[in-house]
């Protein structure tokens, strides 16, 4: 059995506790028994002894990055067999030093989650972008929280896509809550009417076209995908289809919206493919709910891309 590593990174009081309490630790795929908590950095919110003991979770301060040494992380192993480990990384220390230590065989690196204060992204923006960006290149999922109105939110996502196209971005207001995308943070255009979604972008997309379907109705889209047609699906339908990752590598899913077209579709499963479509909102079959719901226009063979896992985000 592989022992998951979970990874939270950020600059001090940027949130990475309340991540770790309140999201990471909530999932239902966080194992019974313990888990090892490595704390790096303490900022304003703490874990106290009754939250650690209902968790079953096992805390060591870290206070110099010479101490997480390969035989530290041994001992680890061998001193409480952790269910799953999290480390609370401090955020003045670079990663990729981290990422470079030599682990236990057992342990496997699942996830790396970042934190960003919302109330101090302009000012990184505008004085330290090579500093933030360099310290969220490797980062699947990115949380920015504490958000004021006004704060530029576009300008952020594409200063950060830049080197880290896949990372999964997630705004939050002062008072907690996800912001929904707007158009304007979308990383590509819909004010046209044909809309190219890039390899990177399908999961937004996916997303998006979900719960704003009237920037898309009528209009062309075009993105790449692997061709699937479920069982007892008609010859004249498929599924266009991509892997999405919604929270880490044990959270794989195929998600397509069904395509149709006036003649039979033909095509090797799991081919990737080129997709022409108009985009309708619709009940895909006689029954149910509306849903997104394609008309194929085109299809051509397609290149895999570099990288086949998306996010939704």
């Amino acid at each position: 059995m592989k022992t998951p590593v979970f990874i939270c990174t950020g600059f001090l009081d940027s949130g990475k506790t309340t991540l770790v309490k309140d999201t990471l630790m909530e999932q239902e795929w966080i194992a019974p028994g313990i888990t090892l908590l490595i704390l790096c950095e303490e900022g304003e919110v703490g874990y106290p002894k009754e939250y650690l003991e209902s968790r079953e979770m096992v805390l060591l301060k870290i206070d110099e990055f010479d101490q997480l040494s390969p035989s530290f992380f041994k001992n680890c192993e061998k001193n409480y067999h952790p269910a799953q480990v999290v480390i609370e990384y401090n955020g003045m220390w670079k990663l990729e030093d981290l990422l470079c230590i030599r682990y236990p065989k057992s342990w496997e690196l699942q996830g790396i989650y970042s934190t960003v204060n919302g109330t101090t992204l302009d000012m990184y923006l505008k004085n330290m972008k090579n500093v933030l960006i360099e310290q969220l290149t490797e980062s699947e999922l990115i949380v920015v929280n504490r958000c004021p109105k006004g704060i530029d939110r576009s300008g952020f996502r594409r200063a950060l896509k830049v080197q880290n196209p896949m990372a999964q971005l997630i705004f939050e207001g002062l008072d907690g809550r996800i912001i929904q995308p707007t158009k304007e943070d979308l990383p590509y255009d819909v004010k046209g009417e044909k809309i190219q979604i890039a390899s990177a972008d399908f999961g937004i997309w996916y997303v998006d076209a979900y719960d704003h379907p009237e920037l898309y109705l009528h209009k062309e889209v075009e993105f790449v995908a692997q061709a699937f047609r479920p069982k007892g699906m008609e010859e004249n339908m498929f599924v266009p289809v991509r892997k999405i990752m919604t929270c880490c590598a044990d959270d794989l899913k195929f998600y397509g919206y069904p395509c149709k077209s006036d003649r039979p579709i033909g095509f090797k499963k799991g081919a990737w493919v080129k997709v022409r479509a108009r985009f309708e909102y619709e009940q895909a079959v006689s029954f149910g709910n509306k849903q997104p719901v394609l008309y194929l226009l085109g299809m051509e063979t397609a290149a895999k891309p570099e990288e086949d896992v998306v996010y939704l985000m």
